[in-house]
């Protein structure tokens, strides 16, 4: 019996308060179900980031032009492809494309399309060191970082009855935002996954992981007399803790792999850095590729994420990994950074000009070639 009267009362008090509740929640509640009605996560397919990832690398390939040097690119691709193949996503269509500018950089378009710039090849002194800087971009991809804060950008928004697949104008809208993505760069989250595993993947097919590292190092020695910040000095975070964290990942995760490969190297790559100050620049954004201030709309949650996970010394922005134009979000936030970083002043690195071709250079590499490159070099 008094159980029964409980119940009762309960359900007397509850029937009290549902008015309550309805009168003053009721208009919320109703607001936020139509706008979820109205709008959802946009839905992107493996199919869609390919094509995405095809017109990005268009975009990137018509500011910097391309190298057209088939050597060069089949030693860039079969080091690429050895990493590809050991990493999360092995069966999609990879390709790495070699940009013809003076500019140090690296981009990871959606989909597989990884660039770098015949600049960073010129600093660059081992086969390892290509691996950690090949081995960071390929991360973003596998990890869908691009993908995914799309799908969280408050810029694209896509109605309950819209789909990609045939929406020529969407398709469009979302390849201008994507490239804004890759040319600004990521959040402090997604660069620090991006270090720790792209560092872990070179190991894992038997590139000494200190490869990375070793380049950031020459790239903090070419900017030592800058007066303002210049690509990889302009990142978050701050290069000191970046490298601080990639040697706290090997030691952690005890990585051991030990092979450079210095001397295949320079037979392959014989570049000559061109100096920061002599290095001929074009207006930024100009050339085919969107740009502007500002930064993007996905910084500050991946931030917030990192920083719970892994608190900074020293409160600052965050994010990086290549040399950028800057991202055309309005939301005034920290300061963005171009794969390895964009800066706030005149950024050489990033607006460096390019060649004239914007033509791929299309090499085979057969299974056989990869199995002699990997017996050639010692790899696993």
């Amino acid at each position: 019996m008094k159980k029964l009267i409980a119940v009762a009362a309960a359900c007397a008090i509850a029937a009290c308060a549902a008015p309550q509740i309805a009168a003053g929640e009721g208009s919320q509640l109703g607001a936020i179900t139509k706008r979820a009605q109205q709008f959802r996560e946009m839905q992107i397919t493996d199919e869609d980031e390919q094509r995405l990832g095809e017109a990005v690398s268009e975009r990137i390939r018509g500011r910097y032009g391309v190298v057209q040097d088939p050597a060069v690119h089949k030693y860039v691709g079969l080091v690429g492809k050895v990493l590809a193949a050991a990493s999360s996503r092995p069966n999609l269509t990879w390709r790495f494309i070699v940009l013809d500018t003076d500019g140090v950089n690296a981009l990871a378009a959606p989909g597989g399309y990884i660039h770098i710039t015949r600049g960073a090849l010129s600093l660059i002194q081992n086969e390892a060191q290509l691996a950690g800087v090949l081995g960071h971009e390929i991360e973003h991809v596998t990890n869908k970082h691009t993908v995914r804060a799309i799908q969280k950008s408050k810029a694209i928004q896509i109605g309950a009855e819209e789909s990609l697949s045939g929406n020529t104008a969407l398709f469009n809208k979302l390849v201008d935002r994507a490239s804004e993505m890759v040319m600004a760069g990521f959040g402090r989250a997604e660069e620090l996954e991006a270090d720790r595993e792209g560092i872990a993947l070179a190991s894992k097919a038997g590139y000494a992981p200190d490869g990375l590292g070793a380049f950031l190092r020459t790239i903090m020695e070419r900017n030592k007399n800058s007066s303002e910040k210049q690509g990889l000095f302009a990142s978050h975070p701050e290069m000191e803790e970046r490298l601080t964290k990639l040697d706290a990942t090997i030691k952690k995760e005890k990585l051991a792999a030990t092979i450079a490969l210095a001397d295949r190297w320079a037979r392959h790559i014989s570049y000559k850095p061109v100096p920061v100050t002599a290095i001929s620049t074009v207006p930024s954004g100009s050339a085919g590729l969107t740009g502007g201030s500002g930064s993007s709309d996905k910084d500050a949650d991946s931030d917030k994420e990192a920083e719970a996970q892994d608190p900074p010394k020293k409160k600052r922005g965050f994010g990086l990994s290549a040399l950028r134009a800057p991202s055309l979000g309005g939301e005034k936030k920290s300061a963005e950074v171009t794969g390895y970083g964009a800066s706030r002043g005149v950024d050489r690195e990033r607006d460096a000009k390019g060649g004239s071709n914007p033509k791929p250079v299309v090499v085979a590499i057969t299974a056989g070639d990869l199995a002699a490159f990997k017996k050639e070099g010692g790899l696993p």
